[in-house]
C-alpha cells in the first residue's frame, strides 16, 4: 500500500516550462533592474561590488521558479492510498452468461467456465449478480441477486446434462440478458464463451447492450471440443477482455461500477493526497524574497 499515484497529472505539464525559463534565466546572467543596458560595463561592476543591484546574485527570479515548480507539484496530487479506505460498492448489476454448449460442457474448458464464475462472484464488491445460461437457447437461472452465495452451488453443479439441447446460439444470451438488465442502470454483462455461434445476429445484440449503457466483457475459454471458433471474433464483442484462466483485468473491472471510476469525489477517500503539503513547502523560497537587506 505504499504505491505512489498522481490523481492531476495535467499540473505536471508545467514543470518543463519552470526549467526553460530557469534554464534561460541562468544563460542570461544576474541582472541589474535594466541598467546594465545604459551602464558602462565597468560602473556597473563598481556598483554591484558596493553591494547594490542585490548583488548580482538573481537569487530572487529562481526562488519565485523554485515555488512555482513546488506548487505544480503539489498540484499534480502526488498521492498514496489509504490503509482505511471504505470498500466502494457499484450500484450496477452484473449478469453471468455462460456458454453451455456441447463444445464447452463436453470438455475441460466447462471447469475453466465455472472457476471464473466463481472468481466474478468474490469482485464483486456488493453489486447485485445474476446467472444465466446458453445454449442453443439462452434461460434465465438467477436474477440479479445481492447475495451470490447463493449463486455458487449453482454454478458448482453445472455439467454436460444440465441443458436440454445441443447448439450455440450467443445472440440470444445477449437478447435475454439485455431483457434482465433493462432496469439496471451502470450494469455489466460478463460473457463466458469458447465463441461458438458467434455471427452478425451475435455483433447486432452487442450494439444493443451498448446502447442501452451495458458493459460488455468477455471471457474467453480454450480447450473446448471441436471448437474452431476464431477468439479475436469472440473478445472484439466486449470493450474489456481476457482469457477465462486469467480473468484479473476483467475482475479489476468489475469491482467497482464506471461511475465510481469516473468520480474525482471520492478519490479523497481512497487515497491520502500529499499535494497540499508539498505546495506549502514552496513557503519557503518565498520567505526568502521578503528578506530585509542592509
Amino acid at each position: 500500500m505504499s504505491e505512489l499515484v498522481l490523481l492531476r497529472p495535467w499540473w505536471l505539464a508545467a514543470l518543463p516550462l519552470l526549467l526553460a525559463l530557469a534554464l534561460w534565466q541562468w544563460w542570461r546572467g544576474p541582472t541589474a533592474g535594466g541598467w546594465e543596458r545604459v551602464m558602462p560595463p565597468a560602473m556597473l561592476a563598481a556598483m554591484r561590488a558596493l553591494g547594490h543591484f542585490g548583488g548580482g546574485t538573481g537569487r530572487s527570479g529562481f526562488a519565485a521558479l523554485a515555488a512555482a515548480a513546488l506548487i505544480s507539484l503539489g498540484l499534480g496530487g502526488p498521492a498514496v492510498p489509504r490503509i482505511d479506505a471504505p470498500l466502494l460498492a457499484g450500484s450496477g448489476a452484473i449478469l453471468i452468461a455462460i456458454d453451455m454448449s456441447p463444445s464447452v460442457a463436453e470438455s475441460p474448458a466447462l471447469a475453466d467456465a465455472q472457476a471464473a464464475a466463481a472468481d466474478i462472484l468474490t469482485a464483486v464488491n456488493g453489486r447485485p449478480v445474476g446467472l444465466l445460461l446458453y445454449s442453443g437457447e439462452a434461460y434465465d437461472i438467477a436474477a440479479p441477486t445481492a447475495d451470490p452465495a447463493t449463486l455458487e452451488s449453482q454454478i458448482a453443479v453445472l455439467g454436460r446434462d444440465t441443458m436440454p439441447e445441443g447448439g450455440s446460439r450467443p445472440a440470444a444470451a445477449l437478447a435475454l440478458a439485455r431483457q434482465m438488465l433493462r432496469e439496471s442502470r451502470g450494469a455489466d454483462l460478463v460473457l463466458i464463451s469458447d465463441g461458438g455461434g458467434t455471427d452478425d445476429a451475435t455483433r447486432a445484440e452487442a450494439e444493443r447492450l451498448a446502447g442501452d449503457g451495458v458493459r460488455l466483457s468477455v471471457l474467453s475459454l480454450t480447450g473446448a471440443v471441436g471448437g474452431t471458433t476464431d477468439i479475436a471474433t469472440l473478445e472484439a464483442l466486449g470493450t474489456a477482455s481476457a482469457p477465462a484462466r486469467a480473468p484479473e483485468p476483467v475482475l479489476r473491472r468489475l469491482s467497482r461500477s464506471g461511475a465510481l471510476q469516473r468520480d474525482p469525489a471520492l478519490a479523497a477517500l481512497e487515497f491520502r493526497d500529499l499535494g497540499p503539503l508539498i505546495a506549502a513547502l514552496a513557503a519557503l523560497p518565498l520567505i526568502s524574497l521578503f528578506r530585509r537587506r542592509a
